[in-house]
């Protein structure tokens, strides 16, 4: 399998930090991700420890055959995000590398081709991307499985027995990973199976058929939001998210978050309706974006254990942390800036364009003034500033600008009584 390292053009950054970017500038970054996956997974061949070597170095093999054949469903398999989280942690020591093979099975079950692999098992065979196997209880730990195609998706063959891998739906003893068409060559899987899908120990379990019926309605419903007035957002989303998983929430509220370890995920409590779905995916977008290309240009200085008000947050936040919240409210506002006329959703898109373009400005003076910032970060916090500097001479009702500008000075007085 071929890999390199990557670079963010200089073109693509300028787009990013006016706090977009498009679709283009977008899968620059993800080309980065897919390469960093590359290099993680070369790594764990050339250095993994003994009882795993050659079953490794085996998995690479077949995978670099099976991307020869069909190289966009192997790279689509990489690009995972529970692969590239599994990947990290091999590499550092705290997952198994065998688990290669298994993401060979899965390419070949996307692809379409034979492969027969000796492949490590604990009950339960992860096909990432695909879908949770669940074997006999006297398959041996490491097996050799066989993968067979067929016209629901492939036969897997494993100590004597046949088991059905349907791409479309749940047989007995396979769970599949739910895809949702969200466009006409574009799909969300929803991840409520992989053991690697989600970094924070909040990950919930396998929803229902009740409640992915609420999610698989309300992802349709926000893309419909996404076509009709977001139209960059929408292209970056498609590029950048192939995931969201579900995780729990101990109030009443939407939860959500991206994680830089699983890159192209989006985890989020049950959503509630299309629109308030297409602001969650906006917002995290935003940490997505950041996530990616700080891996690739450095932005902010090491953490010198300073802390900062942010208008959006309950504690004090380290200046990478405070970035990353301006970024993200920079999209916040850019999303309800598109809303401030709708019958429905007028006086409230008013009031929220009116606090977070205002928060987020205040925090990229905060940034720009801090010394905290490399070179690249100056340019790409100040880029952004001129950004809400055009929106705040954007009208606003009065009462739409006194409301917002009461929320914030809640806010900030509670934040007062809290930290100091």
């Amino acid at each position: 399998m071929s890999s390199s390292p990557h670079q963010i053009s200089g073109t693509a950054f300028s787009r990013l930090a006016t706090g977009g970017g498009g679709a283009q500038a977008v899968r620059e970054v993800c080309a980065a991700q897919e390469s960093k996956h590359r290099l993680l997974v070369r790594l764990l061949v050339e250095e993994a420890p003994r009882p795993r070597a050659a079953l490794v170095a085996h998995a690479y093999e077949a995978l670099s055959e099976l991307e020869a054949d069909a190289p966009q469903e192997v790279a689509r398999c990489l690009r995972h995000p529970a692969v590239g989280a599994w990947a990290l942690r091999a590499c550092r020591g705290g997952a198994d590398p065998g688990r290669l093979a298994a993401v060979a099975l899965a390419a070949a079950v996307r692809t379409g081709r034979r492969l027969r692999l000796e492949v490590p098992v604990k009950g339960t065979l992860m096909l990432p991307s695909v879908g949770l196997l669940t074997l006999a209880d006297d398959v041996p730990e490491v097996t050799e499985i066989s993968v067979e195609p067929a016209s629901y998706g492939a036969e897997l063959r494993a100590g004597g027995r046949t088991y059905q891998v349907d791409v479309s739906g749940d047989r007995p003893g396979w769970q599949v990973l739910h895809r949702v068409p969200v466009a006409r060559e574009a799909y969300v899987t929803i991840d409520d199976l992989d053991p690697y899908r989600w970094p924070g120990d909040d990950a919930d379990g396998r929803l229902t058929a009740e409640r992915r019926r609420t999610w698989v309605t309300c992802l349709e419903e926000a893309w419909k939001v996404l076509r009709a007035r977001h139209w960059t957002v929408q292209g970056e989303l498609e590029a950048a998210v192939s995931v969201v998983t579900p995780v729990v929430t101990r109030s009443i509220e939407q939860h959500s978050a991206s994680a830089r370890d699983t890159f192209g995920t989006i985890a989020l409590s049950d959503p509630v309706d299309g629109m308030g779905t297409a602001l969650t995916l906006a917002h995290e977008l935003q940490h997505a974006k950041l996530n990616g290309l700080s891996e690739v240009v450095e932005l902010v200085l090491p953490d010198d254990g300073r802390r900062f008000y942010a208008p959006w947050r309950p504690d004090p936040r380290p200046l990478f942390g405070l970035l990353h919240g301006a970024y993200a409210h920079a999209g916040v506002a850019g999303f309800w800036r598109r809303h401030t006329q709708d019958p429905e959703h007028g006086l409230r898109a008013q009031v929220e364009f009116a606090r977070w373009r205002e928060s987020a400005f205040h925090v990229t003076g905060t940034l720009l003034d801090s010394g905290g910032l490399t070179e690249a970060g100056t340019h790409f916090v100040g880029t952004l500033r001129d950004t809400l500097s055009g929106w705040r001479t954007e009208p606003v009702t009065p009462a739409a600008a006194a409301k917002a500008r009461l929320q914030s000075e809640d806010h900030r007085k509670a934040w007062v009584r809290a930290n100091t």
